[in-house]
């Protein structure tokens, strides 16, 4: 994943008709720099210190437009709160059932998924998430201790 520069993201924003703020920068820069997946809370106590007037609303108004002009995806993994993602290819996630921690999986071609779905149903697919659970290796190990 290649994280775009704030030139590049700032380009994005107005060609769609955006205004370009501080809090929008910020709130991609703390997406593109992590592969933890973070819900709009965690984004917004990680802004705190140094936006200290920033709220939480903003937070998830920027997570929506960075979401629409295709700079982050939304992740519905079985929570309460949605996650956000700065890699927008398309790719599959896994959460821990236990710890709640979500992971990437690069390597498993969606592509073949729904190519087999849209021939199987006759629809048109449009999009996809796909999204598995289990236990990480982390939680795995502590169970056998």
């Amino acid at each position: 994943m290649t994280m775009l520069k704030p030139k590049e993201v700032t380009a994005l924003l107005r060609e769609r008709g955006f205004k370009v703020t501080t809090q929008r920068l910020a709130v991609y820069n703390v997406l593109a720099h992590t592969t933890a997946h973070p819900n709009a809370e965690t984004i917004y106590q990680e802004l705190q210190s140094h936006y200290p007037t920033m709220s939480l609303a903003t937070v998830y108004k920027s997570l929506t437009i960075l979401c629409e002009v295709g700079l982050a995806q939304e992740l519905n993994v079985s929570e309460d709160s949605f996650r956000y993602d700065a890699n927008t290819q398309p790719h599959p996630h896994i959460r821990c059932t236990r710890c709640g921690r979500v992971d990437d999986v690069m390597q498993l071609p969606p592509d073949a998924l729904e190519t087999q779905a849209a021939r199987e149903t006759g629809y048109a697919i449009q999009a996809h998430q796909y999204y598995f659970f289990g236990l990480c290796p982390d939680c795995q190990h502590q169970k056998k201790h």
